[in-house]
């Protein structure tokens, strides 16, 4: 049996997001990273970072969600998965691509938007993040107009892990006009069955005391 551990509304969504893309039954354990649970003795046997997601499968315990997504696509299959070596090293560029040149960016974009509480929200930073953001954005687009998807003609989880990412910009109210193919995928990747649960997406986060502390809890 697979375990998964996390709040849907946090990065645990990715995962069982692939989980039920792949039709595969697990046991989902809340745990919420604003109420204490993650820094509990008994989680932090599971994931000494205190983070969520973690997940078991058998005697395997892995934490960070893009990387289990990979591993579920590897193990299980199907037509999400990597067809062969080749899709397979598209699968983690675009994956590493999404972490290293999105995430942040659109994390602090996202809570100046909607995640800080207003009185604690900076327009000026938001619009920050989003200048930052054209140049990936940018980047996504000209290739998604070559074809319908990351990989060629069909979703994978190459797909997944990005738009699983990219989640925040419909919930802080972004347009992507400027970029019609990345919009197009976007929204078709998001109205999947099996991603239904990023839509209820509503909480705050405190502003953290410092542009430092700011960076480091979103890491």
């Amino acid at each position: 049996m697979i375990t998964l551990y996390g709040d849907l509304r946090s990065r645990a969504h990715r995962v069982a997001w692939m989980l039920k893309e792949l039709e595969m039954p697990f046991e989902h354990v809340p745990t919420h990273f604003l109420d204490g649970s993650t820094r509990t003795p008994e989680y932090l046997r599971i994931n000494p970072n205190g983070r969520v997601p973690a997940l078991k499968d058998g005697d395997l315990v892995l934490f960070e969600s893009l990387a289990i997504n990979l591993y579920l696509a590897r193990k299980y299959g199907g037509p999400l998965a990597p067809s062969d070596l080749r899709e397979d090293a598209l699968a983690t560029q675009w994956t590493l691509w999404v972490l290293t040149e999105i995430e942040k960016p659109l994390l602090l974009t996202a809570a100046n938007l909607f995640l800080f509480a207003e009185g604690e929200r900076n327009a000026q930073e938001a619009e920050a993040m989003k200048r930052k953001l054209g140049r990936p954005f940018k980047v996504l687009d000209a290739h998604l107009r070559e074809q319908p998807f990351l990989l060629g003609d069909r979703f994978t989880v190459a797909d997944l892990n990005v738009s699983s990412v990219m989640t925040l910009v419909p919930l802080s109210g972004m347009t992507l006009d400027e970029w019609p193919a990345l919009n197009a995928w976007l929204t078709q990747c998001l109205e999947r069955p099996a991603a239904a649960d990023w839509k209820p997406i509503r909480f705050r986060i405190p502003r953290p005391p410092t542009p430092l502390a700011m960076l480091e809890s979103f890491v």
